[in-house]
């Protein structure tokens, strides 16, 4: 039996699909899993399979068991917010796969931005989704004990973005190991570990949030470095001012959800954390395709480099930013 034929196969055994042919039809934009829309009975549904060796032109391998570590996040973040992720229907007994619900009319925000429509109101909401759910899960030993994910968040995160660059570059290495090591070590709440617009869907209830493939245990800083980079990244692709203030927007609100420790030590954190991904993403595994401009590249490598050496609280640095060259 073939990998498809198990996938289907799966679906029957759950009760999600009939007897008659079933159609797998794939869907684009991942490069860590296969993705599929499945027509059912009860309305079209989504099958996700972890792929062992990511579609990137580097060699970056990573555990599948990813795929049962994204299921119990979108469980856990629907038991803070039923509205921000989407149900899981089965989990599927080949290649940890697992089916969720389909989402009809809901764009990926990633494609909302690319197309110039920017709503900083939505940013501000996303900044509180993932405030809501580290706020929900701060300090939680069952959360710690559902989220041993250590080598998981180390193979898809720490090494790719942090490790592979401080390996290539002598200058900043002391820098990017020390933040490897503390961001490794701090078990804080329940982190996402993918938190792009390209992972987040615009629903008429605010974001929904998908691809929690590298969800850990571990500093919720994290997050918000994260998901600020990319609108950062963008703000330089695109010149557009309104991407840096939905990255303002976002910071605010997640701030303002901060109840589990002192915010600006968070803050700080996360500044550091964002000047080490935003180098990253011009020089580590997984460039930003749309950085394909030499000088949008230098703008955001000289900045990163310098905020390396001069940690900035991340509401600060967002207020900076330069989306141009001097």
């Amino acid at each position: 039996m073939t990998a498809d034929a198990e996938i289907v196969a799966g679906l029957r055994d759950a009760g999600l699909v009939g007897a008659g042919d079933v159609v797998l039809e794939p869907l684009t934009g991942g490069v860590s899993c296969d993705v599929w829309k499945v027509e059912t009975p009860g309305g079209p549904i989504v099958v996700k399979r972890p792929l062992e060796q990511l579609r990137v032109a580097a060699e970056w391998h990573a555990p599948v068991e990813r795929g049962q570590s994204e299921v119990r996040w979108l469980r856990r973040a629907r038991g803070v917010d039923a509205r921000i992720a989407p149900e899981v229907l089965a989990e599927l007994p080949v290649g940890h796969a697992f089916a969720m619900r389909f989402l009809p009319g809901c764009p990926v925000w990633k494609d909302e931005l690319m197309a110039g429509r920017v709503d900083p109101v939505f940013a501000a909401q996303v900044g509180q989704g993932i405030a809501a759910v580290h706020a929900a899960t701060a300090h939680s030993d069952s959360d710690r004990a559902d989220f041993p994910n250590d080598a998981m968040f180390r193979a898809l995160r720490v090494d790719p973005f942090l490790l592979y660059v401080a390996q290539r570059d002598a200058e900043l290495a002391p820098i990017l190991y020390a933040l490897a090591d503390d961001l490794t070590a701090r078990k804080i709440a329940l982190v996402h570990g993918d938190v792009s617009p390209k992972n987040i869907l615009v629903s008429a209830d605010g974001p929904v949030f998908l691809d929690a493939e590298c969800a850990v245990y571990g500093d919720p800083a994290f997050d918000l470095a994260f998901c600020t980079t990319h609108l950062l990244l963008k703000a330089v692709w695109s010149g557009d001012a309104r991407l840096q203030e939905a990255a303002a927007a976002l910071v605010a609100a997640y701030r303002r959800g901060i109840d589990w420790e002192d915010a600006e030590a968070l803050l700080l954190r996360s500044g550091h954390l964002t000047a080490a991904l935003l180098l990253a993403r011009v020089e580590g595994k997984s460039p930003a395709p749309y950085l394909t401009d030499p000088d949008h590249r230098r703008i955001v490598r000289d900045q990163a480099r310098a905020l390396l050496r001069a940690p900035t609280p991340l509401d600060a640095l967002v207020s900076h930013w330069q989306r141009t060259l001097p």
